[in-house]
């Protein structure tokens, strides 16, 4: 029997990418990488300059509070003294308008008695005058 060749299978091949150039070229033009070490110290360096610098803007912020707080002391001092002022000054205001109406009262009472002792002064003449005309 004669051998009968089959075609040999043909073997499928993955086909080639192609790569673009610009990726490479990007990859070369990329910047020099720092150290970790140095950007370690660089990121320590800035924390304690900004440390510094939160720490002197709050020592400022309560220098600031304090000149503040004692200003708003003074001022209360002063509207407190104003205050105690204006008090004593109405109640010597209402001593006095008290004295004057306590005097206005005497003075009417003063003429009510008056008035009474002059009108039983001319009842007294009447009376005379009206006995004389009678009898």
């Amino acid at each position: 029997m004669p051998s009968i060749k089959k075609p040999a299978a043909k073997k499928k091949t993955a086909t080639k990418k192609t790569v673009s150039k610009k990726a490479v070229a990007d990859e070369k033009a990329a910047p020099k990488k720092t150290r970790p070490v140095t950007k370690g110290k660089a990121a320590a360096n800035s924390k304690k300059a900004l440390y510094k610098k939160v720490k002197e803007d709050l020592k400022a912020t309560r220098n600031a509070l304090k000149g503040a707080k004692s200003a708003a002391k003074e001022e209360l001092k002063l509207v407190r003294q104003v205050a105690k002022d204006q008090i004593n000054l109405l109640n010597e205001n209402l001593r006095a308008a008290l004295k004057r109406e306590q005097a206005l009262l005497k003075m009417g009472e003063k003429k009510a008695k008056m008035m009474l002792a002059a009108g039983q002064k001319w009842e007294k003449k009447q009376v005379a005058r009206i006995k004389k005309l009678a009898g």
